[in-house]
């Protein structure tokens, strides 16, 4: 992968290769962006310009053979990390070398993929995947072994906020003083999740959506008419992998649009009819019944949506860029209930359930207790001036 087939981002694609070009190669780097940016792909064109490019000594025989390796993520100094969990496949002590064909699939078909879809894709989506301690182990052995080639040695860190406590530790000291020509890459969605003293020895470079330019080229690429692929770039928000999904029509938003609506509908209806209660328990039941990586994704969705409503209850509709694709429900009649008397506190509720969930509570009557409070907020009334 190099730079040219990345979308966008050409300010950031710049810095790198100069600052390799002139040999200002940070031992430690932390690639900061939201979902579908392109940190992943962006990580691997950098670990492939430094170990293949910048060699002058290097004959093209062997920086040709260099690419080759890179192409197939298979080149022996570049080492990936990125969360797991048992499995079928896996009974115990699970790493990322136990999955890292599969690593090597999905960074070729969906390279600007979420968490969620590669947990699916390894079958653990109703697990949480982690980078445990064990990892943490393979990487130190793997690290201070000599390049096979003589050049740098990369260790690419996939969605680096899932690295838990023993496992931070385990390579604080390794990030801190690296062996010679050893670079760390870390990529984040949320770097405040990762531990103060690691990012603090990290070069931090932050990465913003993409221009809805960008990911409608990408889309016409993919076989999309102009006009239909500068709409959903629009509705995807700067997330090329969500634009896919949507062209795909394979979106996980299509599925949770509609628990949405039904959860929202039934909300209304409960207030003062109380045999309504047994539907919103009836749809936590159903939710519960699903992965908590779904579960969190799915409450993330509805804070989206909420803060979309509030855009468009204020007439800030040119920020709205979600759609509901579900018939019957208008997001312009569902917006005057989201206002300003009640949307902190509808999102903290949300945040609060997340919180749980992740922490292994009981779905059903975290779920159950979310909805009757939402009956509540959604009747409250807005202020009066």
């Amino acid at each position: 992968m190099i730079f040219d087939h990345i979308l966008g981002l050409a300010h950031i694609k710049k810095h790198l290769s100069q600052s390799a070009d002139a040999g200002r190669i940070p031992h430690a780097q932390l690639f900061v962006g939201p979902e579908g940016c392109g940190t992943l792909p962006m990580a691997i064109a950098y670990a492939q310009y430094v170990l293949c490019s910048i060699a002058s000594e290097k004959t093209e025989e062997a920086k040709s053979s260099c690419h080759l390796k890179c192409n197939a993520l298979a080149h022996p100094d570049m080492h990936f990390v990125f969360p797991v969990a048992t499995s079928d496949k896996i009974k115990s002590h699970a790493i990322s070398d136990s999955y890292i064909s599969d690593f090597r699939t999905f960074v070729k078909e969906q390279a600007y993929g979420n968490l969620f879809d590669w947990y699916r894709l390894i079958d653990i989506e109703k697990k949480q995947g982690q980078i445990g301690v064990d990892e943490a182990q393979d990487i130190v052995k793997k690290l201070y072994l000599k390049s096979y080639e003589g050049g740098y040695k990369i260790c690419i860190i996939w969605m680096a906020e899932k690295m838990n406590m023993a496992a931070s530790n385990k390579l604080l000291k390794l990030i801190e003083e690296p062996p010679e020509k050893t670079v760390f890459i870390l990529i984040a969605e949320d770097e405040e999740q990762i531990i103060q003293t690691i990012r603090s020895r990290c070069q931090v470079l932050h990465f913003p959506p993409l221009a809805e330019d960008a990911i409608a080229d990408g889309l016409v690429t993919q076989g999309l008419a102009t006009e239909q692929a500068l709409r959903l770039a629009h509705e995807a928000n700067g997330n090329y992998n969500k634009a896919l999904d949507l062209m795909r029509n394979d979106s996980e938003d299509l599925v949770f649009e509609k628990w949405f609506v039904q959860w929202v509908r039934t909300a209304f209806k409960a207030s003062g009819n109380k045999a309504v209660i047994h539907d919103l328990i009836s749809w936590s039941n159903e939710v519960a019944k699903t992965g908590r990586e779904t579960q969190k994704k799915f409450l993330l969705y509805c804070i989206a949506i909420f803060r979309q409503a509030m855009l468009v209850n204020y007439n800030v509709k040119e920020l709205a860029y979600m759609k509901i694709h579900v018939d019957g429900f208008d997001l312009n009649k569902f917006a005057p209930f989201v206002h300003e008397n009640n949307i902190v506190t509808i999102t903290e509720e949300l945040e609060k359930a997340m919180y749980h969930i992740e922490r292994n509570g009981n779905a059903k009557i975290i779920l159950t207790d979310l909805s009757i409070k939402l009956t509540r907020l959604l009747h409250k009334k807005p202020e009066t001036i």
